[in-house]
């Protein structure tokens, strides 16, 4: 299929109870995006990283009773994995897609690529724009904007507490229109990637 972009009836997935029949919806609404739109992110994000990069798609494998409360893909360095790996992702709560650069609690250097986003703190402040957001734990729908975030702190209390992360990117509320126009969003997202793709590769420096 070919992407056309996220509707109120994609969102409306995590409305489900259930595990198994939010899964099943997960599954048939909205994998088979995740996959056309990740075929396009994955080349695009290739060119930009200069490495081959690999396409994941969420499969929520360790749950057994609670249904998952958001979705996403995940592109990575990595064709086994990319949870011990940076990653970008897109992915679904029931109210907004989000946008991510993803330095996750799995990663095992986690502390010298803290250190390291410490280091470059000011290019990073200068590089991103205001509007941006950043997350300190994937499972949690709240962010805080460039505007408003303490950046040397977050980094900090991701360096030092073992389960801390690092998310940086954007949102997009559910009923935004570039949601229903796939070129538009997908314009947006790769947009989003370049600006976070100098970032990405401080982990590796």
């Amino acid at each position: 299929m070919q992407f056309t972009g996220f509707t109120q009836h994609d969102f409306d997935t995590f409305h489900i109870e259930g595990l198994e029949d939010r899964m099943e919806a997960i599954q048939q609404r909205i994998q088979p995006k995740f996959k056309a739109l990740g075929d396009v992110l994955t080349d695009d994000l290739s060119a930009m990283v200069g490495s081959e990069m690999f396409l994941h798609i969420a499969k929520h494998a360790r749950r057994t009773v609670n249904p998952p409360k958001d979705t996403w893909l995940a592109i990575a360095g990595n064709k086994r994995g990319y949870k011990q790996h940076p990653h970008f992702q897109v992915g679904l709560f029931d109210d907004h897609v989000f946008i991510w650069l993803a330095y996750i609690y799995e990663l095992p250097n986690k502390t010298s690529i803290a250190k390291n986003l410490l280091k470059n703190i000011k290019s990073i402040e200068n590089s991103i724009p205001s509007d941006f957001v950043v997350s300190l734990d994937h499972m949690k729908k709240e962010s805080t904007s460039m505007a408003d975030i303490n950046l040397k702190e977050a980094l900090i209390r991701f360096r030092d507490v073992k389960k801390a992360e690092f998310l940086i990117g954007r949102h997009i509320e559910a009923n935004d229109t570039i949601l229903r126009d796939r070129d538009r969003f997908i314009d947006f997202v790769k947009e989003t990637f370049e600006t976070l793709v100098p970032i990405y590769r401080l982990a590796f420096s």
